[in-house]
Order: C-alpha cells, then sequence, then structure tokens
C-alpha cells in the first residue's frame, strides 16, 4: 500500500491487546520501519533480573537505564533485539520479564532514557510505534494515534494460548491476575501512565481477529 506522505504512526494500549502483532504487520505493510517500544523495556528488566537488582531501587533502575544500549535491527523479515550487543530477542518474552516489565517501566529516568531513543528513531516519519505513552508522550504530534484494547479476558485468553503454545505450564486464571496487576501499575504510574490521548481512534479487539484490526487501521491511514 502506498501512501501519499511517510507517517508517524502511534498505537497504545494494554498489556494483551495485541498492539506488537497488529504494528509489525501495518509496518510491513506499508513498508515502514517497525519501532517494538515494549521490546526495549523488556531487555532492560531482562537486564534487571539477571543481574539481581532491586525492583524497588529506582535510583539503581535509573543509572542501569542510562549505561545500558538496547537497539532495534532488522534482519530479514525479524525484528532482533539486542542488549549491550547481545541478542535477546527470545529471552524478553519469559513470562518472568513480562511480570517485572511494569515495574521497571515506571520508573522515571527509566523512561525518559527510553523516551530520547524511541524520539531518534521517528525523526524521519515511516515508522509504526506501540507501546503504552506513545501517542500521549512520547509522540504527541504523531499522524496516527489508535488506541488498542481487548477485554482482560480476551487478552489473559492470548497470553495463555501463546504460553501454551511455547510448551509452557500455566494456569489461565493466575495470568488473568497478572495482566490485571499489570494494567493497574500501568495506568497509576506517576509519569506517563496508559491512557488514550484525546485525539486517538479507539479500536476494540475483542471480537477481531488479527486480520480486521489490521484493514480496520490501514483505511484509517488512506484517510489521513
Amino acid at each position: 500500500m502506498n501512501l501519499e506522505k511517510d507517517l508517524v504512526i502511534a498505537i497504545d494500549g494494554p498489556a494483551g491487546a495485541g498492539k506488537s502483532t497488529v504494528a509489525k504487520i501495518i509496518a510491513e505493510r506499508l513498508g515502514y520501519i517497525y519501532i517494538d517500544t515494549g521490546a526495549m523495556y523488556r531487555a532492560l528488566t531482562l537486564k534487571v533480573l539477571n543481574q539481581a537488582y532491586d525492583l524497588e531501587d529506582e535510583k539503581k533502575l535509573g543509572t542501569l537505564a542510562e549505561n545500558t544500549d538496547i537497539k532495534l535491527v532488522k534482519a530479514g523479515e525479524d525484528n532482533l533485539v539486542l542488549l549491550d550487543g547481545e541478542d535477546v530477542t527470545a529471552e524478553i518474552r519469559d513470562n518472568k520479564v513480562s511480570n517485572n516489565v511494569s515495574v521497571v517501566a515506571k520508573v522515571a529516568k527509566v523512561r525518559e532514557e527510553m523516551v530520547k531513543l524511541q524520539r531518534q528513531m521517528a525523526q524521519s516519519g515511516g515508522v509504526v510505534m506501540d507501546g503504552r505513552d506513545i501517542g500521549t508522550v512520547v509522540l504527541p504530534d504523531a499522524d496516527i494515534k489508535i488506541f488498542l484494547t481487548a477485554s482482560v479476558e480476551e487478552r489473559a485468553q492470548r497470553r495463555y494460548d501463546e504460553l501454551i503454545d511455547k510448551g509452557e505450564d500455566v494456569d489461565l486464571e493466575q495470568i488473568k491476575g497478572e495482566i490485571i496487576r499489570r494494567d493497574d501499575i500501568d495506568k497509576n504510574r506517576e509519569v506517563a501512565p496508559l491512557t488514550e490521548a484525546e485525539d486517538a481512534i479507539y479500536v476494540d479487539t475483542t471480537k477481531l481477529d488479527i486480520g480486521q484490526v489490521v484493514e480496520e487501521i490501514l483505511n484509517i491511514c488512506q484517510e489521513v
């Protein structure tokens, strides 16, 4: 699909709403760069866990973020996440990382460092960026802002299916509780809480498949 100009597209929403999957497909269809901001926070969280940092020590977490190199690299059809030069694309999807990333991401200094990187990546346009605060904080002047969401039950079921497919032994109710906890942290953190931008377009994916969501967003892009 060809558009008249290179757009900056921001996709926000809670955990499990399908942001990363949808954003990646949109980027591929438009020939844009996909920037997975969640992967950046996950990479830092992995480092925090590997080094056994105190998750409540915000000063140390901020210093760690300032001295950590995170890159998103295109490799064929895949996007690799490099943490201090090491490919951690698979490791950052571990459930332990998922359960702690919101705690790390709420730290003001951590967000400050990540936002700097994210804005640099989006400077030239032709990007699709997804996260929790893209349309409200990172790219408030984005050409298109989408707020993607789904019911807690639907998001928990998606995460459950994903982990089962990986061969993990998981409990659906536990996953539901973890998602509710993450939502609470994301919505109530002091710095850049998860919220819908005033000019965002609300898309509920509960009863939609990935293809339907993608087409809906591409139609929005054509109208800009």
